[in-house]
């Protein structure tokens, strides 16, 4: 994936500076010292290739409060201007459609829509999962379908319990603009995922988390309903 645009690449070591924002995209703040070990480079070359970055505007500086009488930690996080830089699938046209559709059609057309594209994915889904018995051979399957599409999605094992962790949203705009997509989308993957599993969200792009992770749990151990977030 090709994050950086001609002009910053002209100043930059394209490939370790796209490594480095995708470590940050992935695994959120990190500090100097941090980068330069998930890199593989010396803490002087990670801090001149964070200045330069800082420089290009794709980096800014956060401190961290440290529970101790310890100096607080300088950790970089990416700015807006590198998220604009992920896939976002046509962000314009996406609005511009839910706009028209509810303009003729209103929330019940754009309800539609909605369930449309659900309807879509959901045999994609199907498919792409097959015949997997086991959770985390499902929850694997539908996390490569989901990458695949854009959304930077990955399985991992946690105890019991499998987390979906998508660190991008190539439909935000549209999901900002009608929040019944991501209903739509907690719904089908308890669906796809089979009776025997619980899913629950537990963050949320939208409420101000940094990625969407959804929790995937066997049915038997749950005994709270399923949250669905709007």
């Amino acid at each position: 994936m090709t994050i950086l645009n001609h002009t910053a690449s002209n100043s930059l070591s394209e490939p370790t500076a796209e490594r480095i924002l995708l470590q940050l995209k992935t695994q959120g703040p990190q500090s100097t010292t941090a980068l330069a070990k998930a890199i593989q480079i010396t803490a002087e070359a990670m801090r001149q290739q964070v200045q330069k970055l800082v420089d290009a505007g794709l980096l800014q500086g956060q401190t961290e409060r440290s529970s101790s009488a310890g100096r607080p930690r300088q950790l970089w996080t990416l700015t807006r201007a590198v998220h604009a830089r992920f896939p976002d699938a046509h962000a314009q046209l996406a609005l511009d459609l839910i706009t028209s559709v509810r303009s003729l059609f209103g929330d019940t057309g754009v309800d539609r829509l909605i369930d449309a594209r659900r309807e879509e994915s959901r045999q994609l889904y199907l498919e792409s999962i097959g015949q997997a018995r086991s959770i985390g051979d499902r929850v694997r399957k539908l996390a490569a379908v989901r990458d695949r599409e854009g959304y930077m999605a990955r399985a991992e094992r946690d105890g019991q319990d499998w987390l979906l962790i998508e660190d991008h949203c190539p439909i935000c705009a549209a999901a900002q603009a009608c929040q019944g997509f991501c209903r739509a989308e907690l719904e089908l993957f308890q669906e796809v995922l089979g009776a025997d599993t619980r899913v629950v969200r537990e963050q949320h792009l939208l409420a101000g988390a940094r990625r969407c992770v959804y929790r995937i749990s066997p049915s038997r151990s749950i005994t709270t309903p399923i949250r669905v977030d709007a």
